[in-house]
Parts: C-alpha cells; structure tokens; sequence
C-alpha cells in the first residue's frame, strides 16, 4: 500500500496512542492522519529530551500538518489516572475510540547479571503494564465502536512469541536478554489473551513488529547507530503496514502476529527498495532468519 493511497474506512475514526512523540509510532500517526483519522497521542514527553527530537506537542503538529486531528496528552502510561484521564479526553474531544495503538516501550538489552533492577521494573510497568492498562480502559469505547459498525482494533507494536523454526518458541531471545524478552512477550501475551476474550465482541487484537531495524533517532543514537542506521528500513514501513491491518475486518483479523513485511507482501507489495536506500538489512530481534526482500 502506498502512504498516498487513501483508506476510507480510516476516515473519520478515532486513535488513541501511548507514545508517538518520534519513531515508529509519530510515523504510525501521521500516516493515520494522512487517511483522515483522529489521533489522540498520550506520552510523557513534554519538553524535548536531551538526545532525542520530538514531543507530543511537535508530534501532534505533524498529525495535523498531515491532515488529522490531534489531541496531545501529557501523561504516564505506568499511571492510572494518567491513562484514565488520556481516554476519558479523547472521548471528549472525538466521541469516542475505534482504534488502540500500544505503542510506548522501553527498552534494556542487559543481561541477568548486569540489569538493573529499576530499569527491568520501568520495562514491565511501561511494556507489559502499560500495554494492559490502556487496552482495558478503552475496552467501553471499543465496544461501543463496534456496535456502531466502526471496525475496533488494538495493535501493539511487539514481537512473534513463537518464532522459531515450525513456530516454536526460540530460546536464544530469552538467552540474550531475559528483562527485556519477558516485558516484550508480555505485550505479545496480551495480545493473544485479549483476541480469544474479546472474540465475541467484534473487536480486532493484533500484534505488529518490523521484519528489519527500523531507522529512528534512538537507533541512532546508539554507538554504532550510524552503521545500524544504514542497515535499516524507514519508519514508514511499519506504518504501511499498521494502516493496512487497521483497514482490514475486525472481525475477521484477530489473534495474529503480523510483521510489517509480511502486511505488505499480502497486499502485493514485491518492491521493498522505497523503505530502504540499499545495501544489507538487518533482522530486527525476536525474530529467527532475515527479512525475506530487500
């Protein structure tokens, strides 16, 4: 799908976001918006960070300048009443939600031995937490969209579980990085529990996770993130393919651990080279093998 193609059934519907300040998910909004969405984005970034571009504000300017509406929030999604007061403010401001996309993450490669303990807490309160929180509190609304024939999802930007060769369950991810493994199965983990609870209520449950890295500021700011960087397709990939899932049948697409190569190949797409200037790509992590196309 191209970012220029319109989706009507985009139109007019409602995104709540945690995160969405930059990267993966700022892309993820503005292509909504390109396709005529409400966009309301919750993140705790009110003044830029010191290495990293962007807050909610700049990002809600850009969902804007894209064709949206924006609602920035500034809030935590490890805090209830934050999340509480971010849906009950995109109700206010759009009539209601129709789509969720978990999208805030942390992130701590460490080993057992080396990792903090603050940082593995800060991982499942944000990653695992956060993901829960903001699904349960928009389950109402999600409800209510789906008795309106609006097409509700939940999307969250995590990984295949079993990912392995014949879809088993790959060890050497839990061997790398237990903490950080743990918080990203357990988004994963709600997004199968939630797609079997809420069968019956017409409300898509699906995961997403790029096939590559994906070139973002923060990979950037990594120390070997310029070589990183030019091993990675662009952000707009994985919005590619989150505008394509968010289109399709609620009712019909639920339960599923999508990549974003994998989204796109199902609508056709051969020709990857758009999202990447060339050369070798990098495998993202939790995933066994390469990206199958350049």
């Amino acid at each position: 799908m191209s970012e220029n193609t319109p989706t009507p059934a985009l139109a007019g519907r409602t995104l709540i976001m945690s995160g969405g300040s930059r990267g993966i998910g700022l892309a993820i909004a503005c292509a909504a918006a390109r396709h005529g969405a409400n966009i309301a984005l919750l993140a705790k970034t009110a003044e830029p960070h010191p290495q990293l571009e962007g807050t909610v504000y700049t990002a809600a300017e850009a969902v804007e300048a894209a064709g949206g509406r924006a609602l920035p929030v500034v809030g935590d999604v490890r805090h209830d009443d934050d999340v509480a007061a971010a849906v009950a403010a995109t109700v206010d401001a759009f009539g209601g939600i129709d789509v969720v996309v978990n999208n805030a993450s942390a992130i701590d490669l460490s080993t057992t031995d080396a990792v903090e303990m603050k940082r593995y807490d800060l991982m499942q309160d944000i990653n695992v937490r956060g993901t829960f929180l903001l699904s349960k509190l928009a389950l109402p609304h999600l409800r209510d969209s789906a008795r309106a024939g609006r097409n509700p999802h939940i999307l969250t930007l995590s990984p295949p579980i079993a990912s392995g060769p014949d879809g088993t369950l790959d060890p050497q991810w839990a061997g790398k990085h237990l903490a950080y493994t743990m918080a990203k199965y357990g988004m994963s983990m709600t997004t199968l529990g939630l797609a079997e609870e809420l069968r019956g209520d017409g409300i898509g449950v699906n995961s997403l996770w790029p096939a590559t890295l994906i070139d973002t500021a923060a990979i950037r700011a990594l120390p070997d993130g310029a070589r990183m960087a030019a091993a990675s397709r662009s952000p707009q990939v994985v919005a590619d393919a989150a505008i394509s899932l968010l289109g399709r049948s609620s009712g019909e697409v639920t339960g599923n651990f999508f990549t974003d190569e994998q989204v796109l190949a199902e609508d056709g797409v051969t020709d990857f080279s758009a999202y990447h200037s060339g050369g070798p790509l990098l495998p993202d992590i939790f995933l066994s093998g390469g990206p199958a196309t350049v």
